[in-house]
Order: C-alpha cells, then structure tokens, then sequence
C-alpha cells in the first residue's frame, strides 16, 4: 500500500466524516466509488494512473473501512450515499467530476449521475446493471434471482456478521481471489489490507446494511424517472458470477447521452482488479479522447 503514495483525508459530508485517499493534481477531477466487500484500496491499479492527468479522489464509502458508519439501515439508502458524494464534490473545489463506480459503488453512480447532473462531467460503471434493469430482473429473470441469493442472505439480522467475522480470510481468497481470472493482481498482502478494513468495528454491518437498505426501506424510484444527461460507459467483465450480461441490455434507454459499452471476456465480477491495465485504457480513452 505505501507504493501507492496516497494522501489520506477526512471530509465532513451529510453530517459524517468520509476517509478519501487522493492523489494528482490534474484540472479535472475523478472520484471511484468502490464496491462490496471492497475500501477505497481496490481502485490500487487506477490510482497511479488517472493521477497523471487528473486529481483522483478515492474515498471509503459511509459504512467502509475508515469512514464513519451510521446506525440504521435507512442511513445506507443510495440515494444517501449519492448525496455524500455529491457533498464531496462540491467541497473539492471541481465544478464537477468524472464519476466511477464498481458493484455498490456502481449502483451509487448511476443514482448520483441521475440526481447531479450538474455535478457529473462523465459518467463510467463496471459490473454494476442500472438500477432499473436490476430490480427488473428480479421480476422476470429467475436466474439472475438464484444469483442474487446473497442479496437475500443479508437481510438476515446479525447472522452474516457472525460468519464473515470467522471467515473473513477465507471469504476475501475464495469469493475475491477465487472468482478472478487474473488470480496473481489480488496478492496475499492485499488480501490481508481487505481483512484489516473489514475488522474495523461496524464495518460489516455497515457494509451490510446496503443490501438491508435495498430491500428493507422504500426505493425512491422517481429518480430514475430522469435519463442520465452524461456520456456513459459501461465496462463488463463477462465472467461475473454474481450478475448476468443481460443486466446489460437496453441501458441506453435510460441514458440521453452518447453511451458505450466494453465488454472484457474471461473478466470476473472485480473487473478493476481482474483485468486492470484494459479497464485502465478504457477509462484513459473515454476521459481524455472521447469528447
């Protein structure tokens, strides 16, 4: 972690404390958003990169790692976290950001890109269907239904925490290292680094609590009543267990602006850490050449 050469924050947002690793000093601002079960340390191979042409802002969503973490489930509603992060921005000093986001993280982009057009130059998400489709494919998909079982799994009260407490080596080799392709981009000391985050007091159930919130309050979906006015990538790592491509599918009926998709074969559900220098040249290609 110390090659990374990171400097470690904490910003006051929405009433909590986020922790941001940032790095660069471009003119324009990029802010990845991870997923479950990931801290801000999974974007390690895009930091150094993007940092060359932009200032990059890594910050452990509320509920992760070193950031605070609310009690109650309603506080890990998306749109509750988008509003963090568009609370992030506005203090950086940017007028607006280039947007990343993988898994959770995706789902908190496509909300925040939806709910702060003004704040969103560029819009990118990986591995991550736009929330519409997902909660579509509940109803019609019965495979993807089957997938999701974890979803469910979670809504159990303090049971998950108990087994991953007991696992957590075993859960980050076997459901991070083991799904992935590239087995050797996600070390043993990074293993340990995923460990360390998830031992923090609260943060698996803060974790958690995003699926508890997804299914256990009321989804604000007139949201998503609004198309997303910034151009779009997506990025998908066609080995994803978790999520079906056909998640994929249609997504530019909800985007009323250009919009790509880049598919990655033998590319597991962690797409950043998976395949990272392809990701890295998508994200290169889409912020600096595509206008």
């Amino acid at each position: 972690m110390s090659n990374l050469n990171v400097k470690h924050e904490y910003i006051e947002v929405n009433g909590i404390k986020l922790h941001v690793a940032k790095q660069g000093n471009g003119k324009k601002l990029v802010v990845l958003l991870h997923g479950w079960p990931e801290f801000w340390y999974t974007w390690r191979y895009q930091i150094p990169e993007l940092a060359k042409h932009f200032t990059v802002y890594a910050p452990d969503l509320r509920g992760f790692n070193l950031s605070d973490k609310p009690h109650g489930i309603s506080n890990y509603k998306t749109d509750t976290v988008a509003s963090d992060i568009a609370a992030l921005v506005q203090q950086s000093g940017f007028k607006k950001a280039l947007i990343v986001g993988h898994d959770w993280g995706g789902a908190v982009a496509w909300t925040f890109a939806t709910m702060f057009p003004e704040l969103t130059e560029k819009l990118v998400v990986c591995n991550c269907p736009h929330p519409k489709l997902m909660l579509d494919s509940f109803k019609s998909n019965p495979s993807q239904l089957i997938k999701s079982w974890y979803i469910f799994m979670h809504q159990i009260p303090l049971l998950p925490e108990m087994i991953y407490q007991f696992t957590l080596p075993l859960f980050f080799k076997q459901f991070v290292r083991g799904w992935m392709y590239n087995k050797h981009n996600f070390s043993d000391d990074d293993l340990n680094e995923f460990v360390k985050a998830f031992k923090h007091e609260g943060a698996l159930t803060g974790s958690i609590n995003y699926y508890r919130a997804m299914l256990q309050t009321k989804p604000n979906l007139k949201i998503f009543d609004k198309k997303i006015q910034s151009p779009t990538l997506l990025i998908w790592g066609e080995g994803d267990k978790a999520l079906g491509k056909e998640l994929t599918y249609n997504t530019e009926k909800y985007i009323d602006a250009a919009y790509e998709v880049k598919y990655i074969p033998n590319c597991s559900h962690w797409t950043q850490n998976d395949c990272p220098e392809l990701v890295n040249e998508f994200l290169l290609d889409f912020f600096i050449t595509k206008k």
